[in-house]
């Protein structure tokens, strides 16, 4: 019944607590119906230290949120392990864990009263999940030069035309 109500909703332009953005495309109410992020498990695209492979699950998570996919990139190389198969760790910060690089000095305390685990990749992204629904991306603001770049470009030559008219 709530995938019924998700449906209609979408259909009828109104936003559901899942959804950031408008669906308009029937391919993509169709999907949003079909896959919510909890059915997108990290153990449907082993090996999960194939970055390809991390690339193709964070981009099936974040499938509502693309800003996130770019988010992993720049964070992490959409890796969630080193190479020696332990979880990632910032190389500034050695607190950013893991493929979205959560900060647990400020985010551990809330992802354990959760019961996430901010080492699984699965945990991981549900917690920026979570993070990027209440906080945008403000909690990755230190890598926005690498990943807000398009965003600059558009915002840039929307106000030049604007501008010129």
């Amino acid at each position: 019944q709530l995938v019924s109500l998700g449906l209609a909703l979408a259909l009828s332009g109104q936003p559901t607590p899942t959804m950031l953005h408008k669906v308009s495309p029937v391919s993509d109410i169709a999907r949003v119906a079909a896959t919510s992020p909890k059915e997108i498990k990290s153990e449907d695209y082993q090996p999960i230290t194939d970055p390809a492979n991390v690339e193709r699950f964070i981009e099936d998570y974040f499938f509502d949120m693309p800003e996130l996919k770019k988010v992993a990139f720049c964070e992490s190389s959409f890796r969630h392990y080193n190479s020696n198969g332990e979880v990632r760790r910032g190389k500034v910060n050695r607190y950013d864990v893991g493929v979205m690089q959560i900060n647990e000095m400020y985010h551990a305390k809330e992802a354990n009263a959760l019961d996430i685990d901010l080492e699984t990749i699965d945990g991981n992204v549900a917690f920026a999940r979570r993070l990027y629904e209440r906080e945008g991306s403000r909690p990755w603001k230190s890598s926005s030069p690498c990943w807000d770049k398009s965003e600059d470009l558009a915002i840039n030559s929307t106000a030049k035309s604007s501008a010129k008219n």
